[in-house]
């Protein structure tokens, strides 16, 4: 009987998608053509690292590929940490295969023919929303945000997209942070600054439960469909807006993939995740999927411990999956997601979702971003929503 490939699974914690490491594997194996409860063609072993830091992640790397001995080193990971789990990977000559949201720019001063990614590319979101709200509503936006939001390159993405629409002007607001109450929002202030001198619009980037605390405070302040409200993808999802779908709302946002999208690849991946694991899809079920549809295709590499086979093969390769096309080596340019421009609006204990546009986002190494990594030189080590 041939061994399973044992893969190493990287995995932070996250307050805000605590069960996102299920649904990443279930994904992954659904992708694969695997049942994930009766399947022993893969063996995942998981390692804890916190809140993601470099130091837990390399620890644990260490752990997961010289110990454990795995085959294959994978999980939910940070760009800023890379510089330290490279050389591991590479002495270790086994491929990694990790994940992220795409809270940053991918930055690659030193890029690894062994390492490869599954982003969801959240920053190309960002882009395309920026564009697209300044092609809508015009010049003198205003953005918002905490302090820990303000870490990555979510702001800075969308800012990109509203000036290479043409802008010429857009605020700034961070909340400032209170250690004694880290969930603080005090918005008062910001509410008065908004009345005095309206923006064209307000682009709000908040994680979590804040996210929909910000949402109640936003139709409270009176301010809610006299100024258009943009918010950051993960705001929009479907589990963060139930909390709050009994009130009228009226949104706008920007999402690469939608479970509703009838494509028969994405019909078909809804219902085989949500058959096994009872619970909507999700954006970490399809990251997941993408994954596991490029392994179906290197599983017999792997089986035979043919690394340069399958190393060679993620560099090069795309799958044709959920969302359309997707690849996983950045020196072979990621595939440009398409993003959908959305009105979502809450009426009768219902979200309904309406496509007004759609936007493209950029190359990762277009050089308009160089200066987010020259102005940017330090970032948050955990991952996006591993709080």
């Amino acid at each position: 009987m041939q061994a399973a490939l044992s893969i190493g699974f990287l995995t932070p914690y996250s307050g805000v998608y605590p069960a996102y490491s299920a649904h990443l594997v279930t994904g992954w194996l659904l992708g694969m053509g695997l049942d994930p409860v009766r399947q022993r063609t893969v063996q995942f072993t998981s390692e804890y690292t916190h809140m993601g830091s470099a130091r837990a992640s390399a620890d644990a790397a260490r752990k997961l590929l010289f110990f454990n001995n795995v085959d294959v080193l994978s999980g939910l990971i940070s760009y800023k940490v890379t510089p330290d789990i490279i050389p591991l990977v590479e002495q270790s000559k086994k491929p990694a295969f990790f994940f992220d949201m795409g809270e940053y720019i991918p930055h690659f001063p030193h890029l690894s023919p062994d390492m490869f990614y599954a982003s969801h590319q959240l920053w190309q979101s960002q882009f395309a929303l920026g564009n697209w709200a300044h092609k809508q509503f015009g010049d003198g936006g205003h953005m918002i945000m905490p302090v820990y939001e303000a870490g990555y390159h979510l702001h800075t993405a969308f800012r990109e997209g509203v000036t290479a629409a043409g802008s010429t002007q857009i605020g700034l607001t961070v909340l400032p942070f209170d250690q004694n109450d880290p969930s603080k929002m005090e918005l008062d202030e910001l509410f008065v600054t908004l009345a005095r001198d309206a923006p064209s619009y307000v682009h709000a980037i908040f994680a979590g439960s804040m996210g929909t605390r910000f949402l109640q405070k936003w139709i409270e302040s009176g301010f809610h469909k006299k100024i258009p409200l943009v918010i950051n993808e993960t705001m929009a999802y479907d589990d963060i807006l139930q909390d709050i779908k009994h009130i009228d709302l009226e949104i706008y946002t920007s999402m690469t993939w939608m479970r509703e999208d009838q494509r028969k690849a994405n019909q078909l991946f809804v219902k085989k995740f949500e058959s096994i694991a009872q619970q909507p899809a999700n954006v970490y079920a399809l990251m997941g999927y993408e994954a596991g549809l490029m392994w179906r295709e290197l599983l017999p590499y792997a089986q035979q411990k043919d690394w340069s086979a399958v190393k060679q093969q993620l560099r090069t390769g795309v799958i044709d999956g959920p969302r359309g096309e997707k690849n996983f080596y950045p020196a072979s340019g990621f595939a440009l997601p398409t993003v959908n421009i959305l009105r979502i609006s809450t009426t009768g204990n219902k979200i309904n979702k309406l496509i007004l546009d759609q936007g493209t986002g950029m190359r990762y190494d277009a050089k308009e971003f160089e200066m987010i990594h020259n102005e940017s030189l330090t970032g948050w080590q955990n991952p996006f929503l591993c709080i």
